[in-house]
């Protein structure tokens, strides 16, 4: 059985939604319980790297939940081409140009809000 990473760049992850909802209770506890098993028994493992514009933020974050990628540079978050799936619940203010840079990069988007 074969794992599968699936990197994700998660930005706006310090706002209670993106912190409780999709990084602690989807993301660790996917990472937590070994992945999620597909049909053919192999597994697909999240591996996220936390994205904000508080570098202590994303650092104690990324601690606590033992993450071992973070950090504040977006643009060099989005040209990883190894992280193919971007995650934003961050403001609404900053969506449409955050989620237009995404799509250019060649990311899947995952939107926590309109």
């Amino acid at each position: 059985m074969a794992t599968q990473r699936l990197g994700i760049i998660m930005h706006g992850v310090t706002g209670r939604m993106g912190m409780n909802q999709h990084l602690i209770r989807s993301i660790v506890a996917i990472r937590n319980q070994g992945g999620v098993t597909l049909s053919n028994g192999d597994k697909v493992m999240p591996d996220p790297i936390l994205i904000g514009r508080n570098a202590e933020k994303m650092e104690a974050l990324a601690r606590q939940w033992k993450i071992e990628r973070w950090g504040t540079d977006l643009d060099q978050a989005l040209a990883n081409k190894d992280d193919t799936v971007f995650f934003d619940a961050g403001t609404t203010q900053m969506r449409p140009t955050l989620l237009a840079n995404a799509i250019r990069a060649g990311k899947h988007v995952y939107c926590e809000k309109p």
